[in-house]
């Protein structure tokens, strides 16, 4: 099964070339936005060659979003992406309510 631009599939790491095509970009241009979004993007190299996991994929995917249909510069496109980073995950959010969730039960099953 041949994988689509909207589809990274769950495998351990992508070469800049698929990178590149999955995005529809460049290869050169990866190795530019690597160079700016230094702290969001860190290949793992292997013998010279970049390979991606998913999660930097999908940073890529973000980054051509911001600058391409949502017309961030560079700069702003850093500020989000940092700003994203430091607002809670929906795994910490739904972490949280969890156990909010298990203190109420706690409570009702006490006074039963």
């Amino acid at each position: 099964m041949a994988e689509t631009k909207n589809d990274v599939k769950a495998r351990r790491y992508y070469t800049i070339g698929e990178v590149a095509k999955l995005l529809d970009l460049e290869p050169h241009v990866l190795r530019f936005w690597e160079k700016e979004f230094r702290k969001q993007i860190r290949p793992l190299r292997l013998a010279g060659r970049r390979l991606y996991p998913p999660e930097q994929v999908e940073i890529f995917r973000r980054i051509k979003t911001l600058l391409y249909e949502e017309g961030y510069t560079i700069a702003g496109a850093k500020k989000k992406l940092a700003a994203k980073k430091d607002e809670p995950g929906l795994r910490e959010v739904l972490l949280e309510i969890r156990k909010d969730l298990l203190a109420i039960y706690k409570l009702l099953d006490n006074n039963s």
